[in-house]
């Protein structure tokens, strides 16, 4: 029974070594970021518009033509390269503006308030612009010189958003088709 004591004190030492070493370099380990308290999140709408008055016309057309395809990183990776803010804050941001899309609005002296009247009167474009949806075998086109890449592209994510009223109420003052007609094409693009 002796011959068994001596080893057996041996492994409870050996044991209470190591749960006092493992307590000890838990301590020490620098927190991962998923056990940090994370910052506050922005109102996403108050987000979508910093984000959209950081961006030129171009890349803000660019912006919406690439969410409007459904091509998120493309549409990250321009955000990214257009600003130069961090991979996590462009990422943000283009959720914002695909959640909240927001129209360009130039640069403008601080005394002059922005117009957000936009859409009451639709601006007429010098070209035709398609819009084909089709869902099986049945296929809507629109065709108006009231749309574009920019703003289909909202059409489009407020119809994916589940804003379907909305989205239809848009297609219908950027061209010449009746609210019935536009909830029809509008179904189409739901998926």
């Amino acid at each position: 029974m002796e011959a068994l004591l001596v080893p057996l004190l041996i492994l409870v030492l050996v044991g209470v070594v190591v749960v006092l070493a493992a307590r000890a370099m838990a301590r020490r380990r620098p927190p991962r970021p998923q056990d940090e308290d994370p910052q506050p999140i922005r109102n996403s709408a108050e987000l979508a518009r910093t984000a959209a008055a950081k961006l030129d016309q171009e890349q803000h057309r660019r912006l919406y033509a690439l969410i409007a395809q459904g091509q998120a990183m493309g549409a990250i990776k321009l955000y990214l390269e257009a600003t130069g803010e961090g991979l996590r804050a462009s990422r943000d941001a283009v959720g914002a503006l695909a959640a909240h899309p927001q129209p360009y609005r130039p640069q403008q002296a601080p005394e002059e308030p922005a117009d957000d009247e936009e859409d009451d009167a639709p601006q007429r474009f010098p070209y035709r612009y398609r819009a084909i949806a089709s869902k099986g075998d049945v296929t809507r086109e629109v065709s108006s010189n009231m749309l574009n890449d920019e703003i289909y592209g909202r059409i489009r994510t407020l119809a994916r958003s589940g804003d379907a009223e909305g989205a239809a109420a848009a297609l219908t003052r950027h061209s010449d088709i009746s609210l019935k007609q536009a909830r029809e094409f509008i179904a189409l693009l739901e998926d």
